[in-house]
């Protein structure tokens, strides 16, 4: 297992690398990334700048039985770019190794840092309709 803290850092790098682009360009682009682990901890970061950048209340990424990806946000019912397969199952098991769960199912708060400011997020993965589910919930 990497260590969750490296994972956690990369991952606010990432949100400060790009913290000027537009996220979901950036994620529309990432459909053929070759390193499926450093792809999963960039659309994690960009996940969380459009979180932040459109007051989302959450952001869920669904991992099908059929290794396809959905991501939906909870300000409205829209879909945002998915992941590739191999992507999203990365991005579910980084977010597991960062917020320490090693079962299917957890739940944690993360304290997150972007630029000049932090904030919690409450992360929690579960198995959902024969897939997994990773939901990142914005603070209000």
């Amino acid at each position: 297992m990497k260590d969750s803290g490296n994972l956690h850092q990369q991952v606010q790098e990432m949100c400060d690398c790009f913290a000027t682009s537009d996220p979901l360009r950036e994620m529309s682009k990432m459909q053929h990334e070759s390193d499926a682990e450093a792809a999963a901890l960039k659309w994690i970061g960009l996940a969380v700048l459009h979180g932040i950048n459109n007051n989302a209340q959450s952001i869920s990424l669904q991992e099908n039985p059929d290794g396809t990806v959905t991501v939906l946000a909870t300000y409205r019912e829209s879909e945002l770019p998915p992941p590739a397969g191999a992507i999203g199952a990365h991005i579910i098991k980084a977010m597991r190794d960062i917020i320490h769960v090693d079962d299917a199912e957890g739940e944690s708060t993360l304290a997150f840092g972007v630029r000049n400011s932090s904030m919690d997020l409450h992360v929690k993965t579960e198995e959902k309709n024969g897939g997994q589910r990773l939901t990142i919930s914005f603070p209000a």
